[in-house]
């Protein structure tokens, strides 16, 4: 039986992780949730812990081909896709850009750019004419900034923010909302690797600023129960309290706040 209006979740790279916990949040609130990644074997651990109220679906979210068929079995299964949640992504080649290897460091662009688009072109059309959905892309304090030897991460996740803010303009006549996400430093296999290679990232972890997952599972929640739509596009934190900074929502737009701009003196 599917599920009903706007209960139906789409989590990409939910096999571990932040998509892991962002799934099992959902399904814990009633949501109809399918996740997927590449790897089967760790769908099917999500699956099992979600005690099956998630189904899983292997793609490659980089590839249209794959993605069209994700989307297309997604629906058969559950329903029309209410909430996308883009959060498969590669931390790409560590290191001095010139020393990267250009395939590795392109390689990351399809994952956490090119993944998030195929996605959103898919669902988007189905979105437009019900005139409601949300998309959320989690993205990086990367986005926002420069990191040593985090070229191609930092590149694909700016580009992510600036790509969220544009698709929340041209959406707004159409019901749909979007938001760009900073999960905050969770432990995972992408910042493992990273505090490895990067002194600051472990500094990060010596600090004692890592959150959990489900931390990031709560946000997105906030974000998918619609208090936020009139602030759509704008970046949020875990850190951030949604609901005190919706109260200044004229603030907000008055000022340009949580979005990326570029300052003058």
């Amino acid at each position: 039986m599917p599920y009903t209006d706007a209960m139906v979740a789409l989590v990409t790279g939910g096999g571990r992780g932040i998509g892991r916990g962002i799934a099992l949040g959902l399904a814990k609130q009633g949501w109809g949730v399918a996740v997927t990644a590449r790897s089967a074997d760790q769908l099917s651990e999500t699956v099992k812990l979600a005690e099956g109220r998630v189904i899983a679906v292997p793609a490659d979210v980089s590839n249209r081909t794959s993605v069209k068929a994700l989307v297309r079995s997604v629906e058969f299964m559950l329903g029309p896709v209410s909430l996308l949640v883009n959060n498969a992504g590669t931390a790409g080649p560590l290191g001095p850009f010139w020393e990267s290897n250009s395939e590795d460091w392109w390689r990351c662009q399809e994952v956490n750019l090119r993944g998030p688009m195929l996605c959103c072109r898919e669902l988007l059309p189905g979105m437009i004419a019900r005139q409601a959905g949300r998309i959320i892309n989690v993205v990086s304090g990367a986005g926002c900034r420069a990191y040593p030897d985090m070229s191609a991460y930092v590149v694909s996740k700016t580009a992510l923010v600036r790509l969220s803010e544009q698709l929340a303009l041209e959406l707004k006549p159409h019901g749909v909302s979007v938001f760009p996400i900073m999960p905050g430093l969770v432990r995972t296999v992408m910042s493992e690797e990273a505090r490895h290679h990067l002194p600051f990232v472990q500094k990060l972890f010596d600090d004692g600023l890592e959150v959990t997952p489900d931390v990031v599972a709560k946000l997105v929640l906030t974000l998918a129960s619609g208090m936020a739509d009139s602030l759509s596009g704008r970046l949020f934190s875990v850190a951030d309290n949604v609901e005190e900074i919706v109260s200044r929502a004229a603030e907000v737009h008055a000022n340009e706040l949580h979005l990326l701009r570029v300052r003058s003196a």
